[in-house]
């Protein structure tokens, strides 16, 4: 364990609180614009540093790992998902990594619910009316969407942040439905009035709403592929906070153009900000740009546990949000 203060490398721009703190804390080095690290960049960070301070935005992939110098103890994730870090070649190189789970759910669920009446109820192209000065006056057949009070709810993935979903959802009417690995807790269940579906194709055939709460594992790329989404009623709609990767953008967009599926509201994407440029020209699909977990409240709750990781390693301990490879 490295003694004295700490080198630290964070591959962004954090709040500035959260850098201060870290600057009093720590021997850091700070971006000073909020532009992504090149790879040269990173393979300089993680030759000189103790502690790496990386984001979604980072490829710390193996190759990488293989160049890190032997004092490079610890990598503190700024963000919940370690998709983008090389665990298991991390760990076998004698590097903890940890992340910064828990802070983002609510945030997350807020938005999750925020697509889901996008979609259904038309409201960017309410919006665009609007922009465009062409609103005529209220009409009884005007932008109609639909009721989400009593329509089913597919949650894939039910972790915290998708029962966080399910209890917002159930406060607007609707019918929680899940597949997960493993059926909650029966008290769980209980409380969300939710209903365990083992079989996800048999689940997504039913659903009038389907949301992605699933991290992006091995397991989980394309887990809604062309013949999965091909199950969904053409009246349903698809909405994901979670991981790009889990849907074949490439097959949602054809089936959206094609009236197959009846509408989407994306926060993230397959290929991260390379957008497939016709899902841009759909009136059916609501587009944002990674905004789920964009609070300033969770960003700060984030950066403060980014610090309490690195600083209970220097105290000799185990960083309190350490991730290791069983757990992905």
């Amino acid at each position: 364990m490295p003694t004295g203060r700490l080198s630290v490398v964070v591959t962004r721009r954090l709040p500035e609180a959260v850098e201060t703190r870290m600057k009093e804390l720590f021997n850091v080095r700070l971006r000073d614009d909020d532009t992504p690290m090149t790879r040269e960049e990173l393979v300089d960070a993680v030759r000189q540093a103790d502690v790496l301070v990386p984001t979604l935005t980072d490829d710390i992939d193996a190759g990488l790992l293989g160049q890190a110098g032997p004092q490079l103890k610890l990598i503190a994730n700024y963000g919940a998902g370690v998709d983008h870090i090389d665990v298991s070649t991390a760990r076998q190189r004698g590097i903890l990594v940890s992340n910064t789970p828990g802070v983002l759910t609510d945030d997350t669920a807020d938005m999750t619910m925020a697509l889901i009446l996008a979609v259904t109820r038309r409201i960017p192209e309410g919006l665009a009316v609007m922009q465009s000065d062409d609103w005529q006056g209220w009409s009884p057949t005007a932008l109609l969407g639909g009721r989400v009070g009593g329509r089913r709810l597919g949650i894939l993935g039910m972790g915290r942040i998708g029962q966080a979903v399910a209890r917002r959802a159930r406060a607007f009417g609707m019918q929680i439905h899940y597949h997960n690995r493993n059926p909650l807790r029966e008290e769980i269940e209980d409380e969300l009035e939710a209903t365990y579906w083992e079989s996800l194709d048999q689940m997504v055939a039913r659903m009038d709403v389907i949301s992605i709460n699933c991290p992006h594992t091995p397991s989980t790329f394309h887990l809604m592929n062309a013949r999965r989404l091909k199950l969904m009623k053409p009246e349903a709609v698809i909405v994901n906070t979670s991981r790009g990767e889990v849907i074949d953008e490439n097959a949602l967009t054809r089936m959206l153009r094609a009236g197959e599926i009846a509408g989407a509201g994306l926060d993230v994407y397959e290929r991260g900000h390379s957008i497939n440029p016709r899902l841009r020209e759909l009136k059916n699909v609501v587009l944002l740009p990674h905004m789920g977990s964009a609070t300033r409240e969770g960003r700060m709750e984030m950066g403060e546990k980014v610090i309490i990781n690195i600083k209970t390693f220097h105290d000799g301990h185990r960083p309190p949000d350490q991730v290791v490879p069983s757990m992905l």
